[in-house]
C-alpha cells in the first residue's frame, strides 16, 4: 500500500479551526515537521483541507 509523507511549510496561526484541528489529526504540531500516512481517502480529504500549509510526496 502507498504511503504519503506530509510536511508542514505554514503556520496555522491565522487559519479556521476546522483546518488547525485537521493539522492535528494528522499528526503535525510545527512547521517542518514530517509524518508518514496511509494512502486512503480519509488522508486524501485531510490533506485537501489544508493543502494550502502543508507538502505531500507518494511513498513507495
Amino acid at each position: 500500500m502507498a504511503t504519503l509523507r506530509v510536511t508542514q511549510i505554514k503556520s496555522k496561526v491565522s487559519e479556521k479551526q476546522n483546518q488547525r484541528d485537521t493539522l492535528r489529526s494528522l499528526g503535525l504540531k510545527r512547521i517542518g515537521q514530517s509524518v508518514e500516512r496511509e494512502d486512503t481517502p480519509q488522508t486524501r480529504g485531510y490533506v485537501r483541507t489544508v493543502a494550502h500549509l502543508v507538502k505531500v510526496e507518494e511513498i513507495d
